[in-house]
Protein backbone atom coordinates (compact mmCIF):
# COMPACT_ATOMS: atom_id res chain seq x y z
CA UNK A 1 0.00 0.00 0.00
CA UNK A 2 2.89 2.37 0.64
CA UNK A 3 3.91 2.00 -3.00
CA UNK A 4 0.53 3.44 -4.05
CA UNK A 5 1.30 6.56 -2.01
CA UNK A 6 4.71 6.88 -3.63
CA UNK A 7 2.97 6.68 -7.01
CA UNK A 8 0.56 9.46 -5.94
CA UNK A 9 3.48 11.70 -5.06
CA UNK A 10 5.25 10.98 -8.34
CA UNK A 11 2.07 11.89 -10.24
CA UNK A 12 1.87 15.21 -8.40
CA UNK A 13 -1.25 14.34 -6.40
CA UNK A 14 -1.30 15.52 -2.78
CA UNK A 15 -1.66 13.04 0.08
CA UNK A 16 -4.59 13.61 2.46
CA UNK A 17 -3.96 12.31 5.98
CA UNK A 18 -6.07 12.52 9.15
CA UNK A 19 -5.79 11.25 12.68
CA UNK A 20 -8.09 8.38 13.57
CA UNK A 21 -8.58 6.41 16.76
CA UNK A 22 -11.52 4.02 16.23
CA UNK A 23 -13.15 1.69 13.73
CA UNK A 24 -16.24 3.81 13.05
CA UNK A 25 -14.32 6.87 11.92
CA UNK A 26 -11.78 4.67 10.13
CA UNK A 27 -14.57 3.21 7.99
CA UNK A 28 -15.96 6.69 7.29
CA UNK A 29 -12.53 8.06 6.34
CA UNK A 30 -11.74 5.14 4.05
CA UNK A 31 -14.98 5.79 2.16
CA UNK A 32 -14.13 9.51 1.92
CA UNK A 33 -10.79 8.77 0.27
CA UNK A 34 -8.37 9.68 3.06
CA UNK A 35 -4.97 8.31 2.00
CA UNK A 36 -3.38 7.75 5.42
CA UNK A 37 -5.00 7.27 8.82
CA UNK A 38 -2.68 8.41 11.62
CA UNK A 39 -3.25 6.71 14.95
CA UNK A 40 -1.66 9.61 16.77
CA UNK A 41 -0.50 9.94 20.33
CA UNK A 42 -2.64 13.09 20.09
CA UNK A 43 -5.24 10.73 21.56
CA UNK A 44 -3.77 11.75 24.91
CA UNK A 45 -5.22 15.21 24.34
CA UNK A 46 -8.36 14.69 22.25
CA UNK A 47 -9.55 11.42 23.82
CA UNK A 48 -8.01 11.38 27.29
CA UNK A 49 -8.28 15.11 27.99
CA UNK A 50 -4.63 15.65 28.91
CA UNK A 51 -2.62 18.82 28.28
CA UNK A 52 -0.13 16.96 26.10
CA UNK A 53 0.81 13.57 24.66
CA UNK A 54 3.34 12.60 27.33
CA UNK A 55 1.27 10.01 29.23
CA UNK A 56 0.28 7.91 26.21
CA UNK A 57 1.53 4.33 26.45
CA UNK A 58 2.24 1.51 24.01
CA UNK A 59 -0.88 -0.25 25.31
CA UNK A 60 -2.97 2.80 24.34
CA UNK A 61 -1.36 2.91 20.91
CA UNK A 62 -1.80 -0.79 20.11
CA UNK A 63 -5.42 -0.77 21.30
CA UNK A 64 -6.36 2.13 19.04
CA UNK A 65 -4.27 0.85 16.13
CA UNK A 66 -6.18 -2.44 16.21
CA UNK A 67 -9.46 -0.53 16.27
CA UNK A 68 -8.55 1.62 13.28
CA UNK A 69 -7.20 -1.35 11.32
CA UNK A 70 -10.50 -3.15 11.82
CA UNK A 71 -12.43 -0.29 10.22
CA UNK A 72 -10.10 0.52 7.32
CA UNK A 73 -8.54 -2.64 5.88
CA UNK A 74 -7.72 -0.96 2.55
CA UNK A 75 -6.08 2.25 3.82
CA UNK A 76 -2.51 2.92 4.94
CA UNK A 77 -2.34 3.17 8.73
CA UNK A 78 0.45 5.08 10.44
CA UNK A 79 0.92 4.71 14.19
CA UNK A 80 2.84 6.96 16.55
CA UNK A 81 5.51 5.52 18.79
CA UNK A 82 4.79 7.08 22.19
CA UNK A 83 7.29 8.73 24.51
CA UNK A 84 9.69 6.19 26.00
CA UNK A 85 9.16 3.53 23.34
CA UNK A 86 12.07 4.30 21.01
CA UNK A 87 14.57 6.77 22.46
CA UNK A 88 16.85 4.64 24.60
CA UNK A 89 17.66 1.48 22.67
CA UNK A 90 17.32 0.53 19.02
CA UNK A 91 16.38 -3.06 19.79
CA UNK A 92 13.62 -1.90 22.14
CA UNK A 93 12.44 0.54 19.46
CA UNK A 94 12.32 -2.33 16.99
CA UNK A 95 10.28 -4.54 19.32
CA UNK A 96 7.80 -1.73 20.01
CA UNK A 97 7.56 -0.90 16.30
CA UNK A 98 6.89 -4.57 15.57
CA UNK A 99 4.11 -4.49 18.16
CA UNK A 100 2.44 -1.63 16.31
CA UNK A 101 2.87 -3.34 12.94
CA UNK A 102 1.35 -6.55 14.31
CA UNK A 103 -1.55 -4.44 15.63
CA UNK A 104 -2.34 -3.28 12.10
CA UNK A 105 -0.03 -0.35 11.30
CA UNK A 106 1.80 -0.22 7.98
CA UNK A 107 4.26 2.45 9.10
CA UNK A 108 5.41 3.92 12.43
CA UNK A 109 6.16 7.54 13.22
CA UNK A 110 8.48 8.96 15.83
CA UNK A 111 9.79 12.38 16.69
CA UNK A 112 13.17 14.04 16.45
CA UNK A 113 16.29 14.22 14.33
CA UNK A 114 19.90 14.02 15.50
CA UNK A 115 20.56 10.66 17.12
CA UNK A 116 17.07 9.50 16.15
CA UNK A 117 18.47 9.09 12.63
CA UNK A 118 20.31 5.97 13.76
CA UNK A 119 17.05 4.60 15.16
CA UNK A 120 15.27 5.28 11.86
CA UNK A 121 18.03 3.57 9.90
CA UNK A 122 17.96 0.56 12.24
CA UNK A 123 14.20 0.14 11.87
CA UNK A 124 14.27 0.56 8.09
CA UNK A 125 17.10 -1.96 7.77
CA UNK A 126 14.99 -4.39 9.80
CA UNK A 127 11.94 -3.99 7.56
CA UNK A 128 9.93 -1.39 9.49
CA UNK A 129 8.68 1.58 7.40
CA UNK A 130 9.23 4.87 9.22
CA UNK A 131 7.89 8.42 9.14
CA UNK A 132 10.24 10.98 10.72
CA UNK A 133 8.53 13.83 12.60
CA UNK A 134 10.51 17.11 12.59
CA UNK A 135 9.92 20.74 13.48
CA UNK A 136 7.63 21.09 16.47
CA UNK A 137 7.68 17.73 18.23
CA UNK A 138 4.87 17.43 20.82
CA UNK A 139 6.71 14.91 22.99
CA UNK A 140 9.37 17.59 23.55
CA UNK A 141 6.86 20.32 24.40
CA UNK A 142 8.45 21.04 27.78
CA UNK A 143 11.96 21.36 26.34
CA UNK A 144 10.67 23.55 23.50
CA UNK A 145 8.95 25.92 25.93
CA UNK A 146 5.42 25.25 24.74
CA UNK A 147 3.62 25.03 21.43
CA UNK A 148 5.84 27.28 19.33
CA UNK A 149 6.82 27.48 15.67
CA UNK A 150 10.24 25.97 14.93
CA UNK A 151 12.83 26.88 12.30
CA UNK A 152 12.41 30.65 12.53
CA UNK A 153 16.12 31.37 12.99
CA UNK A 154 18.79 30.55 10.42
CA UNK A 155 20.40 28.12 12.86
CA UNK A 156 17.24 26.21 13.73
CA UNK A 157 16.11 26.13 10.08
CA UNK A 158 19.49 24.70 9.09
CA UNK A 159 19.18 22.03 11.78
CA UNK A 160 15.73 20.96 10.59
CA UNK A 161 16.99 20.83 7.01
CA UNK A 162 20.01 18.78 8.09
CA UNK A 163 17.78 16.36 10.02
CA UNK A 164 15.39 16.03 7.06
CA UNK A 165 18.26 15.20 4.71
CA UNK A 166 19.71 12.70 7.18
CA UNK A 167 16.34 11.01 7.70
CA UNK A 168 15.77 10.82 3.96
CA UNK A 169 19.19 9.26 3.48
CA UNK A 170 18.37 6.78 6.25
CA UNK A 171 15.51 5.49 4.11
CA UNK A 172 12.40 6.79 5.87
CA UNK A 173 9.18 6.67 3.85
CA UNK A 174 7.91 10.14 4.86
CA UNK A 175 9.08 13.25 6.70
CA UNK A 176 6.35 15.05 8.64
CA UNK A 177 7.00 18.76 9.20
CA UNK A 178 5.01 20.44 11.97
CA UNK A 179 4.78 24.17 12.63
CA UNK A 180 7.70 25.33 10.51
CA UNK A 181 7.75 28.31 8.12
CA UNK A 182 6.19 27.49 4.75
CA UNK A 183 9.33 28.68 2.96
CA UNK A 184 11.45 26.19 4.92
CA UNK A 185 9.01 23.34 4.29
CA UNK A 186 9.02 24.14 0.56
CA UNK A 187 12.83 24.12 0.48
CA UNK A 188 12.98 20.79 2.34
CA UNK A 189 10.37 19.26 0.02
CA UNK A 190 12.39 20.35 -3.01
CA UNK A 191 15.67 19.12 -1.51
CA UNK A 192 15.01 15.62 -0.18
CA UNK A 193 13.87 12.59 -2.13
CA UNK A 194 11.42 11.55 0.60
CA UNK A 195 7.81 12.84 0.43
CA UNK A 196 6.89 15.43 3.06
CA UNK A 197 3.65 15.81 4.98
CA UNK A 198 2.85 19.14 6.57
CA UNK A 199 0.82 20.44 9.46
CA UNK A 200 1.18 24.17 9.81
CA UNK A 201 3.96 23.99 7.19
CA UNK A 202 2.38 25.48 4.07
CA UNK A 203 0.84 24.09 0.91
CA UNK A 204 4.03 22.95 -0.82
CA UNK A 205 4.49 19.73 1.16
CA UNK A 206 3.59 16.51 -0.65
CA UNK A 207 0.66 15.98 1.71
CA UNK A 208 -1.24 17.41 4.67
CA UNK A 209 -2.44 16.11 8.01
CA UNK A 210 -4.92 17.41 10.58
CA UNK A 211 -6.28 16.10 13.84
CA UNK A 212 -9.84 14.90 13.21
CA UNK A 213 -11.30 16.82 16.14
CA UNK A 214 -9.68 20.02 14.86
CA UNK A 215 -11.11 19.44 11.38
CA UNK A 216 -14.57 19.13 12.97
CA UNK A 217 -14.07 22.16 15.20
CA UNK A 218 -14.87 20.23 18.37
CA UNK A 219 -11.56 20.16 20.23
CA UNK A 220 -11.57 22.75 23.01
CA UNK A 221 -8.43 22.04 25.03
CA UNK A 222 -7.65 19.91 28.11
CA UNK A 223 -10.64 18.44 29.92
CA UNK A 224 -9.91 20.37 33.13
CA UNK A 225 -9.61 23.79 31.47
CA UNK A 226 -12.39 26.25 30.73
CA UNK A 227 -13.41 26.64 27.09
CA UNK A 228 -12.44 30.31 27.22
CA UNK A 229 -8.79 29.35 27.76
CA UNK A 230 -8.50 27.51 24.44
CA UNK A 231 -7.33 29.11 21.22
CA UNK A 232 -7.32 27.01 18.08
CA UNK A 233 -3.92 26.76 16.34
CA UNK A 234 -3.40 28.85 13.23
CA UNK A 235 -3.09 25.79 10.97
CA UNK A 236 -6.57 24.49 11.85
CA UNK A 237 -9.60 24.87 9.60
CA UNK A 238 -13.11 23.84 10.67
CA UNK A 239 -14.44 21.94 7.66
CA UNK A 240 -17.70 20.97 9.40
CA UNK A 241 -18.80 24.59 9.58
CA UNK A 242 -19.49 24.78 5.84
CA UNK A 243 -20.83 21.25 5.32
CA UNK A 244 -23.90 19.26 6.36
CA UNK A 245 -22.30 16.21 7.97
CA UNK A 246 -19.09 14.73 9.30
CA UNK A 247 -18.84 12.63 6.14
CA UNK A 248 -19.08 15.77 3.98
CA UNK A 249 -16.53 17.59 6.17
CA UNK A 250 -13.97 14.81 5.74
CA UNK A 251 -14.63 14.66 2.00
CA UNK A 252 -14.26 18.45 1.78
CA UNK A 253 -10.89 18.22 3.54
CA UNK A 254 -9.68 15.56 1.11
CA UNK A 255 -10.81 17.67 -1.85
CA UNK A 256 -9.18 20.84 -0.47
CA UNK A 257 -5.86 19.05 0.03
CA UNK A 258 -5.99 17.52 -3.44
CA UNK A 259 -6.98 20.87 -4.99
CA UNK A 260 -4.17 22.62 -3.08
CA UNK A 261 -6.64 25.09 -1.57
CA UNK A 262 -5.77 23.88 1.94
CA UNK A 263 -3.74 25.04 3.68
CA UNK A 264 -4.19 28.62 2.57
CA UNK A 265 -1.79 31.39 3.62
CA UNK A 266 -3.77 32.07 6.80
CA UNK A 267 -3.12 28.49 7.93
CA UNK A 268 0.64 28.74 7.40
CA UNK A 269 3.57 30.38 9.16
Amino acid sequence: MLQKLQNLVRSGEKIAMLTCYDATFAKLMERAGVDILLVGDSLGMVLQGSENTLNVSMHHMTYHTKSVAAGAPNTVIMADMPLGSYEHDNEAAYKNAQWLIKSGAHIVKFEGGGNRVDTARYLVEHGIPVCAHLGFTPQSVNQLGGYKIQGKTDESAAQIMQDAIAMSNAGVSFVLLEMVPATLAKKITETIKTPTIGIGAGVDCCGQVLVLQDLLGIYSGPADKDLSEFKSPRFVRNFLKDTNSIQDAVAAYVKAVKDKTFPASEHSY
